[in-house]
C-alpha cells in the first residue's frame, strides 16, 4: 500500500474531481457532464478534503457544506474503487468533521450501495430525513 496524504484542497479542479467520481462509481449519481454545476459544487463547498497516494493521484474526496457552528452536511464522499477497504472513507469523514468542528452535527445521505458501510464506522441512521427533489 502506498503512502496516503490527507489535505484540505479548496481549489480542487473539476478535472480531478470528475475523474475520481468516475473511478469511485459516484459519477452515476452526479452531473459529471455539466461542468457549470460541477464547478459550482466545488467553488461553493465550505470544505474539500482530499486523499492522495504517494504518486499524487487523487484517490479520495469529501465535499461538505457547513456553518462551522451547528451542522455539517457531507454531500460527497468518493473513494477510488481500487483504494476502497483501506480506511480512506472513514478518515475522510474524520478529517471533514475535525475541520468543520466536532461540535457540529455531521449529516450525510447515503448512496444506496453504501447503506451498510456507515453503521460499521460508527454512524447512526436517522429515521426522519426528508428531501425535496430538484426541478429540471
Amino acid at each position: 500500500m502506498s503512502e496516503l496524504t490527507y489535505a484540505l484542497e479548496p481549489d480542487l479542479t473539476h478535472t480531478e474531481f470528475i475523474d475520481l467520481l468516475v473511478r469511485s462509481m459516484l459519477a452515476e449519481r452526479r452531473p459529471v457532464d455539466r461542468l457549470d454545476i460541477i464547478e459550482g459544487m466545488l467553488r461553493n463547498a465550505d470544505l474539500i478534503v482530499t486523499c492522495r497516494d504517494g504518486s499524487g493521484l487523487l484517490v479520495g474526496v469529501s465535499r461538505a457544506i457547513t456553518d462551522f457552528h451547528y451542522c455539517t452536511y457531507l454531500s460527497d464522499l468518493a473513494v477510488d474503487q481500487d483504494y476502497q477497504r483501506q480506511g480512506i472513507g472513514k478518515e475522510l469523514i474524520e478529517q471533514t468533521h475535525l475541520n468543520a468542528g466536532y461540535h457540529t452535527l455531521l449529516i450525510l445521505l447515503s448512496a444506496p450501495a453504501a447503506t451498510t458501510y456507515y453503521p460499521r464506522i460508527g454512524m447512526q441512521q436517522h429515521p426522519s430525513a426528508w428531501i425535496q427533489r430538484r426541478s429540471s
